[in-house]
């Protein structure tokens, strides 16, 4: 029987074919998943409402996509390591169209007019990002860094950063407790087991 609590049941995730996933993996009912057969999620991820996953798509354990969150891999891939926290309305993008205007655009155009550009995004653990924050192609945003709302990402990000702007730059230093906090919340899950 199904449970009626707005979230897929791990039979229904198996039946849409994602390649992967653990325990208490919580992805609603109207998130929109495509190209489920190169996705894996760790333990403990929830994924909200009218988020859209497509492609190659990794997530570790202890992370939360919050509502409106687009992560588009169709081409390259996106990483999301342990304890990610995603606000809403973000968009993390692996490919793009090439804006130079010397090739054609868009999804209804043959590809042999298009250049794609793609390339792998890896969000590392313990990253905070705020709503709205915005990341092209080839971002790679390291252990502990926090996104400020509205920003944009491009390139490698310093670890341990507090990060804003368009496009973003490094405002300040992260702290670094959480990491004892992260012990002490392991030992209480392995406690509970």
């Amino acid at each position: 029987m199904l449970k009626n609590d707005g979230y897929y049941t791990p039979e229904e995730l198996r039946e849409m074919g994602i390649k992967q996933f653990g325990e208490n993996v919580k992805i609603s009912r109207k998130a929109s998943l495509y190209m489920t057969d190169k996705m894996t999620f760790g333990h403990d991820v929830r994924i909200d409402d009218f988020c859209l996953l497509v492609g190659e798509i990794h997530i570790g354990n202890y992370v939360h996509v919050c509502t409106g969150t687009g992560l588009h891999a169709s081409s390259g891939s996106i990483v999301l390591e342990d304890f990610v926290g995603i606000s809403s309305h973000v968009a993390i993008y692996a490919a793009g169209d090439d804006y130079s205007g010397e090739y054609m655009t868009n999804p209804m155009v043959s590809d042999e007019f298009k250049k794609i550009v793609s390339t792998d995004i890896v969000i590392g653990r313990h990253v905070i990002i705020g709503t709205g924050a915005k990341f092209l192609p080839g971002s790679v945003v390291a252990e502990g860094d926090s996104i400020g709302a509205l920003t944009l990402v491009r390139g490698k990000l310093e670890p341990w950063k507090i990060y804003a702007g368009i496009p973003c730059r490094a405002v300040g230093d992260r702290k670094k407790d959480l990491l004892k906090l992260e012990q002490e919340f392991l030992k209480s899950v392995e406690a509970k087991k």
